[in-house]
């Protein structure tokens, strides 16, 4: 028996989450002692050859050129918000830099998902917006007093959901291709900013380690929701594959043993009640 198209989305969106936290938790780790930003060129290095290798061994089609455009501006702004978002992190404070960007990185694309294909249920709706308040919630950190860095966050915000709309415009095409060609684009402008900045170092080889871990990872989440964004609704998909944070706390949690406060217990409460809420058909 098929599996309705709906289900299919949401287990590659649930899929996404737990590859695009897991991969965070890595990237995140291994910065603490490299440079991040030759960390993430790392990762995006891997990413880019994963996934060429994978389309290449099971002969996917190579998309078309208006897909292969899409791919690279999905790159291009997925890659840029991620520079941007470094860089607001360094300036203000993460507890509201982190979850303006995601909760707007989220927003933007699910009001064009719900103006391009119309009102969901009412259920959905309502998880959407417990499902923002899950990923405010697990964002943020109890220090959140500065507005300094906001502003680029919030550009950050709009990169990543560009990221998302770019790649719904891709089309139906290889998702394993689709990946590939945006990682060109993340793999140039990451490039780029490393050398602008002379980042340029000496990395110990486990830092390398945990860069190609983290793209593989990364790069495998996309891949789950470009399937997710091809076989369902957008923001439905983006909304879920937004929960991605939540893998992240819990194994900073369990594995680092960090700080688990209680708004993010409930932030997590609210992201787990508004899964079969979103899943709604």
């Amino acid at each position: 028996m098929t599996l309705p198209s709906f289900s299919i989305s949401t287990t590659f969106s649930l899929a996404a989450v737990f590859s695009w936290g897991t991969s965070d938790f890595l990237g995140g780790y291994g910065a603490r002692r490299t440079n991040a930003f030759l960390l993430t060129l790392i990762a995006h290095l891997s990413g880019l050859l994963l996934m060429a290798g994978v389309a290449l061994a099971i002969h996917s089609p190579f998309p078309t050129p208006a897909a292969v455009v899409w791919a690279l501006m999905g790159g291009l702004s997925g890659g840029g918000a991620l520079a941007i978002f470094y860089r607001a992190l360094a300036m203000g404070r993460m507890g509201l830099t982190a979850p303006v960007a995601a909760v707007l990185g989220a927003a933007i694309p699910t009001l064009v998902g719900m103006f391009r294909e119309g009102l969901p249920q009412a259920a959905q709706i309502a998880g959407f917006a417990l499902a923002a308040t899950g990923i405010w919630l697990i964002s943020r950190t109890e220090d959140s007093s500065s507005t300094e860095g906001i502003g680029m966050a919030a550009l950050a915000g709009i990169g990543f959901a560009g990221f998302y709309l770019c790649i719904k415009q891709a089309g139906d095409g290889s998702a394993f291709w689709i990946a590939a060609v945006s990682k060109v684009a993340s793999v140039t402008l990451t490039a780029l900013i490393v050398v602008m900045g002379r980042s340029a170092r000496a990395i110990e080889r486990r830092g390398i380690a945990f860069g190609v871990l983290a793209g593989c990872l990364d790069v495998s989440g996309s891949v789950l929701f470009i399937r997710a964004s091809q076989t369902g609704r957008l923001d439905a998909a983006v909304v879920l594959s937004s929960l991605y944070p939540t893998v992240t706390v819990l194994l900073a949690r369990f594995i680092l043993r960090e700080h688990f406060t209680r708004w993010k217990a409930l932030g997590m409460v609210a992201a787990l009640l508004a899964v079969p809420m979103i899943a709604w058909r």
